[in-house]
């Protein structure tokens, strides 16, 4: 070997010691049921469902809290004043005297609303202490022990429908994260067969521009041989250049797919995902009866229902209640003091009443309140006329995705037996080809077919585990294991 091909030999040994190796990052395969898990742990659209299930909870326990006693201190401390203020003089003149004080007050108060009535008791102690800077004099007035009333008369009582509508509200919004997850489960599904048809058709498209560049060459020779004409050479080169374009289109798309499927469920890895095809799906045979049962149970829909036509109810009550007599009791009774010192306030206090009735009554208002009720009750009209059509829709939607599910079923199977038998078809019609037994457009009529068949299969895999998914979201009941899903 001479010195210029052992240099030669040198370089390309150092070259291949020094350049980095970049190992080919294997592609994750993952299954329909690893992706719906991924999505529910860490999409975006599952950790809003945990965000608004935790406001909603949030919200429940405020309202609840409204319900038990309530211990507050208010005032204001100090309150110092320095100023001129204006004082009218037995002749009737005006004098402006000087002041310099502090007003400081502090009231300890503990509240119970009362939801039947829709009135309020309390509980409450005040102390009061008045410093005169301009006369150097002081002075407290209290308030040791005093227990009060507020009652509403005649009037609509917020308390009481809430009582009823709040825990609807917290019932259906339980229900609807449940829902959002099975949703998430959904659309991570229709994402999965997005990719996996894209796959698929990249298959069928890399497959198909071997094959067709494969038979071009066989058509070359047997061109030479004299079996088969120019024009079907050309159509075959034609094929070819069919199969090159539809590879990069399938190319693309299954980036696109990929894309949106990894965005969506949160997957963070850089490694290509690999889906597998879920050949094997449940046999179910679903009761519509059972299924409508479940839905009227588990759904917020069904809450929904109740919640709608309870506020409807509500909305006529409050507009008969707000338009005739309001009147509002208003009574206390304890014990009050005063002196110069701060224990004076505790020494024999004298009793303390406090009883008024505040009312008010619509003597003329020109229709307006009849108007009102009469919307109201109007409006509750229209709300029992939608949840009866919501009703409907929902038997409906339940009915339509039973039925369509158990045609599915059956659909799986045909779809996959003839891919099974389009498959051997055009393997036969690729050797009756090359042994000159079959013409170019029927070998490519063959094709066509298989690939047809091929992307039938997986579609009706996608439509069954759409509507599998679909009918657990409608009833959030898991016919598979029997049990309602939590």
């Amino acid at each position: 070997m001479n010195t210029e091909k052992l240099l030669l030999l040198a370089g390309l040994l150092l070259r291949f010691l020094l350049e980095p190796t970049c190992a080919v990052a294997q592609p994750q395969h993952v299954t329909l049921e690893d992706v719906v898990q991924m999505a529910k742990a860490q999409s975006i659209a599952a950790k809003q469902a945990a965000t608004q299930k935790l406001t909603n909870y949030w919200q429940y326990r405020t309202f609840q809290a409204g319900f038990k006693p309530q211990l507050s201190l208010d005032g204001y401390l100090p309150s110092f004043e320095r100023s001129f203020t204006e004082v009218t003089q037995p002749d009737g003149t005006i004098s402006f005297q000087p002041i310099s004080n502090n007003n400081s007050v502090l009231n300890l108060a503990l509240s119970q609303n009362i939801a039947l009535t829709g009135g309020s008791v309390f509980v409450q102690k005040q102390l009061q202490r008045f410093d005169d800077f301009q006369r150097n004099n002081r002075l407290y007035n209290g308030i040791p022990f005093a227990v009060g009333l507020r009652q509403p008369l005649f009037q609509f009582n917020a308390m009481k429908w809430d009582r009823k509508i709040e825990p609807l509200k917290f019932e259906e919004s339980n229900q609807q994260f449940i829902e959002s997850l099975e949703q998430v489960t959904v659309d991570a599904t229709g994402l999965y067969f997005e990719l996996l048809v894209a796959q698929v058709n990249l298959q069928i498209a890399e497959k198909n521009l071997s094959n067709n560049d494969t038979l071009y060459k066989i058509a070359q020779h047997k061109l030479e041989l004299g079996k088969i004409s120019q024009n079907d050479l050309l159509q075959l080169q034609l094929s070819v250049l069919t199969a090159k374009k539809d590879y990069a289109s399938a190319r693309q798309n299954a980036e696109i797919a990929s894309l949106r499927l990894r965005s969506y469920m949160g997957y963070r890895n850089e490694q290509a995902l690999e889906l597998a095809v879920p050949t094997q799906i449940i046999e179910l045979a679903i009761d519509v009866k059972k299924a409508l049962q479940e839905a009227f149970n588990n759904r917020s829909d069904a809450i929904a229902f109740r919640r709608k036509m309870l506020e409807a109810q509500r909305d006529v009550d409050k507009a008969r209640k707000d338009n005739g007599l309001n009147a509002t009791l208003n009574a206390s009774f304890g014990l009050s003091n005063r002196g110069t010192h701060l224990g004076d306030v505790y020494i024999r206090p004298q009793d303390r009443e406090y009883f008024e009735i505040q009312f008010v009554l619509p003597i003329m208002t020109w229709g307006r309140a009849q108007a009102r009720t009469e919307t109201a009750k109007a409006n509750q009209q229209l709300t029992t006329q939608s949840v009866e059509q919501d009703k409907l829709t929902f038997e409906q939607a339940i009915y339509t995705q039973v039925t369509l599910l158990q045609m599915l079923q059956q659909q799986v199977k045909l779809t996959a037996e003839a891919d099974r038998i389009g498959q051997d078809r055009y393997q036969i019609a690729q050797n009756r080809f090359i042994l000159s037994d079959l013409s170019v457009t029927d070998l490519g009529i063959a094709m066509q077919e298989k690939d047809r068949a091929r992307r039938d299969a997986i579609l009706a895999l996608r439509d069954y585990w759409t509507a599998f998914y679909t009918i657990r979201l409608l009833t959030l009941y898991d016919f598979e294991r029997n049990e309602k899903i939590k």
